[in-house]
C-alpha cells in the first residue's frame, strides 16, 4: 500500500478515464436537457407585417391597400380645368376652410397636392407677406398652372415644390401647418408620406385634412374618393399626431385636424364611436395579398375618375 492509502493500480486506473467520464456526463447533461424541453413550445420568430397589401385592382383603384382602404387613381394634369369650376366655390366652401385653420400672420404653412393653386393663393393671403406658403405637387405641369395663377393673385410669397411619391421634399422642422385637400387618399404611400410630413412640421404643428365624407351617400364623389373619418384617424394613429377636431360643418366633406406630439409614437387608433373600422374592397374583389412593389405613377394617373356625376370627372384640388 502506497502513502495515498489506496492501490497504486486503482489511482492510475481513474487518472487515466477522466477525460472518457468528463465526456460521458457532459453528453447525458445535454441529452437530459433536451428531453426536458421537449414539450416546450419554441419561441415564435416575429415577422413585421407588410404596410401594403396588393390585389386586382377596382375601375378608381391601383390594386394596393393601406389598412383596409384601397388607394384611388391620381389624376393628370389634363383634368386642370375642372379644379377651376365655378361650382366648387359652393361646394367646398374654400373661405370656410381657411378661417377654420385660424392661421396667424408670419406662419409656415404647406399645400401639398396644391394642383392649380385653387387654396394656394388663399393660404398665402392668410399668412400674409411675412409668411411663406410652399405648393407641392408631383406634376410639373401643376406647377405651372400654379405659377400662373399666383401671378394673376398677385401673390410672392409661394414657393413650388416639385415633390415626389413619398417625400413632399420640405424643409425638416419649420412648418406650423400642411393642408392636404382631397388628395390624401391618392397618394401611392401614404404611410411614408405622412411620415414626411411629420418630420417637416414643428413640434406642436399642425396637420389637416380636407376629405369628402364617405359616411355620407349622397356626396356625389366616388367610393374610393372619398375617407370616413375613422379611417382618416386610424391612418394618422400611426405616427406622431394627436387628434384635435373634426369639423362636420363644410358642405360636402370634413375638415379633420391633427396636431404633432412631443413624443415619437403615434396615438391609439381612437374613433369617434370607440372602435375602428376600415374601408374593404369592393365586392366580388379578390382578397388583397402582399407582393412586390406598386403600380408606378405613369399607371395611376388618370384624366378623371372622382365625381359620380355624368360627363364629369372627378379628381384630388
Amino acid at each position: 500500500m502506497n502513502s495515498a492509502g489506496g492501490s497504486p493500480f486503482r489511482l492510475r486506473t481513474w487518472a487515466g478515464h477522466r477525460p472518457e467520464w468528463g465526456r460521458l456526463a457532459l453528453g447525458f447533461f445535454l441529452l437530459t436537457a433536451r428531453l426536458l424541453n421537449a414539450g416546450e413550445p419554441a419561441e415564435p420568430t416575429r415577422v413585421a407585417a407588410p404596410l401594403y397589401e396588393y390585389s386586382r385592382p377596382s375601375p378608381d383603384g391601383i390594386g394596393k391597400w393601406y389598412l383596409g382602404r384601397e388607394i384611388a387613381h391620381v389624376m393628370g394634369h389634363q383634368g386642370a380645368d375642372w379644379l377651376e369650376r365655378p361650382e366648387r366655390e359652393h361646394e367646398e366652401a374654400p373661405d370656410q376652410v381657411i378661417a377654420e385653420l385660424e392661421l396667424t400672420a408670419g406662419a409656415v404653412v404647406a399645400d401639398v397636392g396644391a394642383g392649380t393653386g385653387y387654396f394656394t393663393w388663399r393660404l398665402a393671403r392668410a399668412v400674409g407677406p411675412e409668411g411663406r406658403v410652399y405648393a407641392v405637387d408631383i406634376q410639373p405641369e401643376m406647377l405651372e398652372r400654379l405659377e400662373a395663377r399666383m401671378r394673376t393673385q398677385g401673390v410672392s410669397n409661394v414657393v413650388r415644390v416639385l415633390g415626389a411619391e413619398r417625400d413632399p421634399r420640405l424643409p425638416p422642422g419649420q412648418l406650423d401647418l400642411v393642408l392636404l385637400v382631397d388628395v390624401y387618399h391618392e397618394f401611392a404611400w401614404p404611410h411614408e408620406m405622412l411620415e414626411a410630413i411629420c418630420r417637416a412640421l414643428k413640434p406642436g404643428g399642425r396637420v389637416a385634412f380636407v376629405e369628402y365624407r364617405a359616411e355620407d351617400p349622397s356626396v356625389p364623389i366616388k367610393p374610393l374618393h372619398k375617407m370616413t373619418e375613422t379611417q382618416i384617424r386610424r391612418e394618422a394613429a400611426r405616427h406622431p399626431l394627436e387628434w384635435v377636431r373634426t369639423d362636420h360643418r363644410l358642405p360636402r366633406q370634413h375638415l379633420v385636424i391633427f396636431r404633432k406630439t412631443a413624443g415619437g409614437a403615434g396615438q391609439p387608433a381612437a374613433t369617434p364611436h370607440g372602435e375602428v373600422t376600415s374601408q374593404t374592397p369592393r365586392s366580388g374583389s379578390p382578397a388583397p395579398r402582399s407582393r412586390g412593389s406598386g403600380p408606378g405613377r405613369a399607371d395611376r394617373t388618370r384624366f378623371c375618375g372622382r365625381c359620380c356625376a355624368p360627363g364629369r370627372g372627378r379628381r384630388r384640388r
